[in-house]
């Protein structure tokens, strides 16, 4: 009789009495249908190990029997108009890359990524988007670039990045955006690693200069081909960016304003402007005092509407936003002024004004301060660095300590090889060797003035190399070179051609 297929699967017949609870399981799954299973490539897609791409197929709608073990999923150039909630039905765990580009999806229902958690790289750009609502992105807490160019977007909510808490790289370039909410930079919730933002060729008119200053502290923006409008604030921006050689305006310089002598930038005259120093100046003042700054390249008194800007350690202050309560204070003339001082205020300042000049690479429009004692202050910002250096010289002079001694005892008590004569005739040693041995003259006449170690060089005999060859004893010299110290204590130093028969 032949077996049944529960035989197969180790469930025995009804006669036996075996029955294997695994097997059993399995075959109940498949009975009833519930045995998961790894979907197929569509027909219509290309797979290739963990990459599906279904690029180029015209696609209107999201299929539903992808793999799920895809790590690089491509629906690039195709009809989408939707990303709605379900377009996948099991959970893409291994799901890395997201293409969607060149479509033309122009709405993303909320929790759209929620199957997608680890997505690293998304790709939404070249689509219709035009609004970016609230929670478009949640789930997707590990995203480190989201690309959204080339698209129709007006408005922003702040919270769309909400959930992005790893985004470093965020492209929204050819868009229609008239304001961007900057705020997304310190804001909790938001970005906390973004240092890239690409915003060029929107429709921005008007920045906040004071925004700019403290998120290019963090990382790049960029704004060429933007219609900003170049006054004294934005020229100030622009001019210390030349001279801090910011990256994303030296690539970009002819595109953005205040180019030419052209618009509201140009009332910004050179009164008030004097020298800039070619050096940073030091401004020290005790704990708890006033201390006023003055701003490299101005003179005392500044023309009215001149907008003058303080990046600090820690943060950006100006001169038409002024608390009279606040720690740092901008005073009309530009001069920054700190209201009881504290050792944080320690650092490096940077003024920014509309001076109307480029500079050059010698001058600096940056100045020190120091609050405390020098020594208190370098003592503060050092002392870690100094007992690394502390422990690092102690080890280093302990080490040649021991090597030195290592080497010493090795030069008095080793001795490689002695001075024997064999019945043969021929040296121990053999060949080249260095030897260590007592003045033969002491040793005959008992006399043991100097206990020094000679040392001796002999070069090879002509047995080691030419064996077998008729030798000429009158030829068969060595050349010894001796160093002796004599009783007198003077050292000898010399070559001399002796006869091997005679060398004892």
């Amino acid at each position: 009789m032949r077996p049944i297929a529960s035989q197969r699967l180790g469930v025995t017949n009804v006669g036996g009495s075996h029955c294997d609870p695994a097997a059993a399981a399995l075959l109940l799954l498949l009975c009833l249908g519930f045995l998961p299973s790894v979907a197929a490539c569509p027909s219509y897609c290309l797979c290739a190990s963990d990459i599906v791409s279904c690029s180029g197929r015209n696609l209107s709608a999201l299929p539903f029997d992808l793999p799920n073990y895809a790590t690089r999923l491509d629906l690039s150039h195709n009809a989408l108009s939707a990303l709605p909630t379900d377009w996948i039905l099991q959970p893409f765990d291994r799901l890395t890359t997201l293409v969607l580009s060149r479509n033309s999806i122009s709405q993303i229902e909320v929790n759209a990524f929620i199957l997608t958690p680890h997505i690293l790289h998304l790709d939404l750009s070249s689509n219709q988007l035009t609004v970016l609502n609230l929670s478009i992105f949640t789930g997707l807490k590990e995203l480190k670039e989201l690309l959204l160019f080339d698209n129709q977007i007006v408005h922003i909510n702040p919270e769309a990045f909400s959930d992005l808490h790893s985004l470093q790289k965020l492209y929204l370039s050819g868009n229609r955006l008239t304001t961007f909410p900057l705020g997304i930079y310190w804001e909790p919730g938001g970005p906390r690693n973004l240092t890239f933002l690409d915003l060029s060729y929107n429709k921005l008119s008007k920045v906040s200069v004071q925004s700019l200053l403290s998120v290019t502290r963090h990382g790049g923006i960029y704004l060429q081909e933007n219609p900003l409008v170049c006054d004294c604030a934005l020229l100030a921006l622009l001019e210390y960016w030349m001279w801090k050689q910011y990256r994303p305006l030296v690539e970009f310089r002819d595109e953005y304003p205040c180019k030419g002598n052209s618009g509201p930038g140009a009332l910004c005259s050179q009164q008030g402007v004097s020298d800039i120093p070619t050096e940073a100046q030091t401004y020290q003042e005790e704990p708890g005092k006033r201390l006023r700054v003055p701003c490299p390249g101005l003179a005392s008194s500044t023309q009215e509407g001149q907008v003058v800007f303080w990046v600090t350690p820690r943060t950006v202050v100006n001169s038409s936003t002024n608390d009279p309560s606040a720690h740092l204070i901008v005073l009309p003339n530009g001069t920054l002024e700190i209201r009881g001082t504290f050792l944080e205020d320690s650092g490096t300042y940077g003024c920014v004004a509309a001076r109307r000049r480029i500079y050059e690479h010698y001058e600096t429009v940056e100045v020190n301060v120091v609050v405390g004692n020098l020594s208190t202050v370098s003592a503060s910002g050092l002392a870690h660095r100094n007992g690394a250096e502390h422990f690092n010289t102690a080890f280093t002079t302990l080490a040649s300590c021991v090597v030195s001694i290592v080497l010493v005892l090795l030069y008095l008590y080793l001795t490689p090889c002695r001075c024997r004569e064999s019945r043969a005739g021929s040296r121990g040693c053999g060949g080249r060797a260095i030897i260590l041995c007592s003045d033969p003259r002491e040793v005959d006449s008992g006399q043991r003035r100097s206990n020094g170690k000679r040392v001796a060089f002999l070069e090879p005999q002509a047995e080691d190399s030419d064996i077998g060859s008729p030798k000429t004893p009158a030829m068969n010299l060595g050349h010894v070179t001796t160093e002796g110290i004599l009783k007198n204590g003077s050292r000898t130093v010399g070559q001399t051609l002796t006869d091997p028969a005679h060398m004892a």
